[in-house]
């Protein structure tokens, strides 16, 4: 079974079927598919995954000859509260560019780092980058055959222009200490930048 199809049995297992998927190819990188999930519970959340990220492995681009079998692998989560007139489905864009920048960029996405789109997540939103969290246990790791390192599932924390300002100045540590001291609902689509 290819890594593609483990990572959606994965995705399903845990969120249900997906309600919407889109496709984005960019020029030179493979297909990044976007999955959203609806999560009805007692605080509806929608939840976004990529899918296609991790078919090949993230390497050091300053490495002089890059292992196609040998780097970790990952895929993107983003959970966000659905506010009604919010266009939040158009942030299926800017998780796409997220999920190629390994292949475009040669970046290797990691929990502690930054990944900023240079604009709104979506329409209207105030965040214009996301924090790479580590794997919070939504989505169990998926093992892939040897030597492949096994595919984690990275959650993406939006972030306001001060907050990731605040994290390249103190770290990833202080930005989150700072969240929960102000008891952040990181999952809201329009709160404002912790203080």
């Amino acid at each position: 079974m290819e890594t593609r199809s483990l990572v959606e049995t994965a995705l399903t297992d845990a969120f249900g079927e997906p309600d919407a998927r889109a496709s984005v190819t960019f020029l030179g990188t493979d297909r990044i598919e976007v999955l959203r999930f609806a999560d009805p519970g007692p605080r509806p959340l929608v939840r976004y995954a990529t899918l296609g990220m991790s078919a090949a492995p993230m390497t050091d681009p300053a490495a002089v000859l890059a292992d196609p079998e040998l780097g970790p692998r990952a895929e993107l989560l983003l959970s966000v509260q659905p506010k009604a007139g919010l266009p939040l489905d158009q942030v299926l864009r800017a998780l796409a560019v997220f999920a190629a920048s390994p292949q475009v960029e040669g970046l290797v996405v990691a929990p502690g780092a930054s990944l900023d789109l240079g604009e709104a997540l979506w329409p209207g939103a105030p965040f214009t980058s996301v924090l790479v969290a580590e794997p919070g246990g939504l989505v169990p790791d998926v093992a892939l055959p040897e030597p492949r390192d096994p595919v984690r599932f990275l959650p993406l924390l939006p972030m306001t222009p001060n907050e990731a300002a605040w994290k390249r100045a103190r770290g990833a540590e202080a930005l989150h200490e700072r969240w929960l001291h102000a008891e952040t609902d990181l999952r809201a689509p329009t709160r404002r930048s912790v203080a």
